[in-house]
């Protein structure tokens, strides 16, 4: 995981002991250099100690923060006295980054309440949130109202809030290339790019023919065709698919590697349900997943937020997502369901990965054309599930999101197939159907439910649902 950077405001009033920000300097240096995290923060000597208390010295930190917007993330505010509430609302005013905050505060010990060491943080971090929340600035809670930076569960903290300023970061720029027409009987996958762009999300769209066109125009004497033939050959082995078809679903992957490139495209949604078959001869799968595993989450069926809500959890877990369908019961067990897709998860979710073909499509275009899908099991695994979908009567976009288990409960089918366990399933799937979400839904090998909810929800401003 690439370094994370966050700006520090230590806050300070003046009636309480200014050593304490001192030591709060220094503890806060070394917690961020074991978390591998790097910090903006004022010189000990550029205010008093470092610290942030009147306005000149907020616009003395605001002024730092702004020379390195481009790098910082999100801010941490730490409170090691009860701190000036409006120094620190004024560095964010002024500093304008827009960007996520957490609020720190220290405990008081009980031996030490006398003038020279009480903190008053806990009465303090009530007046800072009082005072961002009077600004419009967003701002983030530790779990604990206060803890000390020392403390584990505030590291963990620390670290889930970094994954939050990755996911609002990646969201607030996100670029989705959509390669092909929705397929006709997919209404389910309809969505709004208007709403979208609107939150920062763009969607650059294709003529599937375009890349089709391209890929036939493509020989097996293309050096980047070689080059992709032997990149997939590492990824998955060849098994029964010839080689013919081998070739195939190298040239599509050499046309799709070059519009991503083209458009600087983080995530793509590929319309394959059948045109790909009749056209062209062979599933989009093995792309898909190469591309899914190496961080640049693809979808099947032209589903645009389904893409999107993959790259969502990518960046809050650090781990690729796959599209699945919430498919079937599993026998009579009120909690578990089948996950299913034809063949294109990350590899990461497919120990025992092969390449095959897609049974169910080839019973109406012929299983020939379907080569280039992937068969394997998902094992026991964490679970994080959800969708985000852009409502357009209302005018938003909407999320579920929760947490369960991948199972290793028997499953005697093909394709890409895992079983789930999810606390309540029932209700869930009563709030799916009742709120008009997508068959579709994204899992994650993760537990990181909590972390999209904050991003989403408090940061991005959608509405989120979490089971």
């Amino acid at each position: 995981m690439t370094t994370s950077t966050l700006g520090v405001i230590i806050g300070n009033r003046d009636f309480f002991p200014d050593n304490l920000v001192e030591k709060a300097r220094t503890e806060i240096i070394e917690v961020f250099e074991k978390l591998n995290i790097k910090p903006i923060l004022l010189d000990s000597t550029a205010t008093k100690l470092g610290g942030v208390e009147t306005f000149k010295e907020a616009q003395k930190c605001a002024d730092l923060f702004k020379k390195h917007q481009d790098e910082i993330m999100g801010v941490l505010v730490l409170l090691p006295n009860f701190g000036d509430e409006k120094g620190v609302a004024d560095t964010l005013k002024l500093a304008n980054l827009n960007v996520p905050v957490l609020i720190q505060a220290y405990p008081d010990e009980l031996t030490k309440m006398n003038v020279v060491n009480r903190r008053d943080s806990w009465c303090g971090k009530i007046s800072v949130c009082n005072n961002l929340y009077q600004y419009g600035i967003k701002y983030s809670l530790t779990s604990q109202h206060v803890m000390s930076p020392s403390d584990p569960i505030f590291q963990k903290d620390l670290i889930d809030f970094t994954a939050v300023c990755r996911v609002v970061k990646g969201m607030r720029n996100v670029r989705i290339g959509a390669i092909g027409a929705r397929p006709g009987a997919f209404n389910t996958v309809r969505y709004s790019e208007k709403i979208l762009q609107r939150n920062g999300i763009t969607v650059t769209t294709v003529d599937l023919s375009e890349i089709l066109g391209k890929a036939n125009k493509l020989t097996a004497e293309d050096e980047s065709v070689k080059r992709h033939l032997e990149s997939i050959n590492a990824y998955v082995a060849q098994g029964k698919t010839p080689n013919e078809a081998m070739l195939q679903i190298a040239k599509l992957d050499v046309v799709l590697k070059e519009f991503m490139e083209e458009y600087a495209l983080d995530a793509t949604a590929i319309q394959c349900w059948t045109s790909l078959q009749q056209n062209y001869g062979c599933n989009v799968c093995t792309s898909m997943s190469i591309m899914s595993e190496n961080m640049l989450p693809s979808a099947c069926e032209v589903d645009v937020t389904g893409t999107l809500s993959m790259y969502a959890m990518q960046l809050a877990s650090g781990s690729p997502s796959a599209l699945v369908d919430w498919n079937n019961n599993y026998a009579d067990d009120p909690e578990k369901c089948v996950l299913f897709h034809c063949g294109n998860w990350a590899k990461s979710f497919l120990p025992d990965i092969s390449l095959s073909t897609a049974p169910i499509l080839g019973t109406t275009v012929g299983v020939e054309n379907t080569y280039g899908a992937l068969d394997g099991r998902t094992p026991a695994m964490p679970l994080t599930y959800g969708r985000i979908s852009t409502d357009d009567p209302k005018g938003i976009i909407k999320v579920y999101i929760g947490e369960g288990e991948l199972t290793n409960d028997e499953l005697n089918t093909f394709g890409n197939r895992a079983v789930a366990q999810i606390p309540d399933l029932q209700g869930l799937m009563q709030y799916v159907c009742k709120n008009g979400f997508e068959h579709h839904v994204v899992m994650n090998a993760s537990k990181t439910a909590a972390i999209l909810e904050e991003a989403l929800g408090n940061y991005m401003g959608w509405e989120v649902y979490k089971h």
